[in-house]
């Protein structure tokens, strides 16, 4: 049943993508009249005081209201979208929720002109930033570019990065008042800013300096396969592979097919990213005689969890393990599920995740899946199946004390898992730590499991507005606002209101300690384990 549903989902986002693509994008280039820029400042404040639950936590009424009519009036001539889009972020983000965002619109292709850049390569895209010591510097680099990483960024397209970076981060939400997230978020998207700045380019030139010396790097969009073979060669190479073919006994297919099937496997339990070509979820064995576990966890979002954990903690229970890191920089998040799965494994109570969720609205997922972005034809299949989506958010919804609450699977009571460990915790954080990862966080230091080390998490320790979304499109610059309609909160609190889980020994590493290959953290930790053996 559920196949059908996908099967015909996806035919009706094929029947639905057939609008004009030049339309779009004269909506998106042209200059936008006064009015139509002012009507999509009020119609984007009326969504969100329609459906974010918590609008005023950080930013009263009376100036959130100020600052949405001073954007107003200060528009007095026409602008195109990107333009627009610049300005009414640095308003938007005084809603102080890091999930609420807003994007320019993006050039649309045709279908003969999207076949042809699936063909083409953009090798910046192989590049990783990281912003230090108010240094903007290459953390990673795959294929080529590797002699590139801990190189600078001193200019992008002869502009100063200190200058882009300042304006990326006037545009940034984070959760409350925190700061980290800005720091730590502007280098690690850098180039995803770069684009909602600038817009869609075919070429970069980078200006980087190395201890040696100041050079410029240049990238072009070409195709990922040389295309000049002539047709004698390619016989010829056709033919080689032909003759080095060995055929394989049976025995000798049944393994191989064997260990495909295993490859697939592991790859699919810790979460292979293909196009990094790394893994999300990692257990290694670190320090002096390699006894440490260091669970290292890039994100939750990514394929079938439960696997992992199993086998991780199991391997843990075998080897008698005392002392766990769990790794959780540079994590954005993702399921509550997976977070929930995974910290049964961590306490030998009965816990609960996080509280029943307020929301601003009866029906959260009807209204998450029929919104204006919402493609006409699955509009049809949205009204076909929304007595499904009604029932369920009946069901899920209660009202108390006025307020109405959503229950999300993670509100129930859990039980510990039967080889939960036991032993010392120690979690690394940075200002990347987010949503899911922050939440985590809370439940482990309000339960006060583990021992903090890093800096500050960018997702508030409070509780942040997620879980689902709706994605508004303003009718006139075509900009895309996602706006959370439900309050996520674990059910332990701190004060002040507004900043994330903040560490109990503070550690923030250096470009230094990126040339050196010293991850400070990570070594503040193994030393501390060594002295209380």
């Amino acid at each position: 049943m559920i196949k059908k549903i996908l099967l015909t989902f996806s035919i009706l986002v094929l029947l639905a993508s057939c609008g004009s693509v030049e339309k779009h994008n004269l909506q998106v280039t042209k200059l936008h009249s006064v009015a139509d820029l002012q009507e999509d400042v009020d119609k984007l404040y009326t969504q969100l005081k329609r459906n974010h639950p918590h609008l005023y936590e950080f930013t009263s009424k009376e100036v959130l209201d100020f600052k949405f009519d001073s954007l107003k009036n200060a528009i007095q001539k026409p602008m195109d979208s990107r333009s627009f889009y610049k300005q009414l972020s640095q308003v938007t983000k005084y809603v102080g929720q890091g999930h609420m965002s807003v994007s320019p619109p993006s050039q649309q292709f045709k279908r003969k002109e999207r076949k042809a850049l699936k063909k083409m390569k953009f090798d910046v895209s192989n590049l990783d930033f990281e912003y230090l010591d108010d240094k903007l510097f290459i953390s990673n680099a795959r294929g080529k570019d590797s002699v590139l990483i801990h190189s600078q960024v001193l200019e992008v397209e002869g502009e100063k990065t200190q200058d882009l970076l300042d304006k990326f981060k006037k545009r940034i939400a984070s959760d409350g008042y925190n700061t980290t997230f800005h720091q730590r978020v502007s280098g690690n998207r850098f180039l995803s800013y770069y684009v909602y700045d600038k817009g869609r380019f075919d070429s970069i030139s980078i200006t980087l300096k190395n201890s040696d010396s100041t050079f410029v790097k240049q990238y072009k969009r070409i195709l990922k396969k040389d295309t000049t073979t002539t047709q004698k060669d390619s016989m010829k190479t056709d033919s080689l592979k032909l003759k080095k073919k060995v055929k394989l006994t049976k025995e000798e297919r049944k393994a191989k097919k064997l260990e495909s099937k295993a490859k697939r496997k592991y790859n699919r339990d810790h979460g292979y990213n293909y196009l990094r070509k790394e893994y999300t979820r990692n257990l290694n064995f670190v320090g002096k005689d390699s006894t440490v576990a260091l669970l290292k966890i890039r994100g939750f979002s990514r394929n079938k969890y439960e696997d992992f954990y199993d086998e991780t903690f199991k391997t843990l229970d075998s080897l008698k393990t005392d002392a766990l890191i769990i790794d959780l920089r540079n994590n954005f998040g993702g399921r509550l599920k997976e977070i929930t799965y995974l910290y049964g494994y961590l306490t030998d109570k009965n816990y609960t995740m996080i509280n029943e969720s307020e929301v601003n609205t009866r029906f959260p997922i009807l209204k998450s899946f029929m919104s204006n972005t919402t493609p006409n034809g699955i509009k049809v299949l949205g009204g076909v199946l929304s007595p499904v989506f009604a029932t369920i958010d009946i069901l899920k919804v209660k009202k108390t004390d006025g307020k109405l609450f959503y229950r999300f699977n993670s509100a129930k009571e859990k039980e510990a898992q039967p080889l939960n460990f036991k032993g010392k915790i120690y979690v690394l954080i940075n200002g990347n730590s987010f949503s899911a990862s922050s939440l985590i966080s809370t439940q482990l230091q309000g339960s006060k499991r583990a021992t903090f080390v890093g800096e500050e998490t960018g997702g508030a320790y409070n509780g942040t507005v997620a879980g689902l979304y709706k994605l508004y499109e303003l009718p006139n610059t075509k900009i895309k606002a996602r706006i959370g309609l439900a309050f996520i909160d674990a059910p332990y609190k701190t004060t002040p209101l507004g900043y994330g889980v903040k560490p109990d020994v503070e550690i923030i590493p250096t470009y230094q300690d990126r040339l050196n290959q010293i991850d400070p953290e990570l070594e503040w930790v193994l030393k501390d384990i060594e002295e209380k053996k």
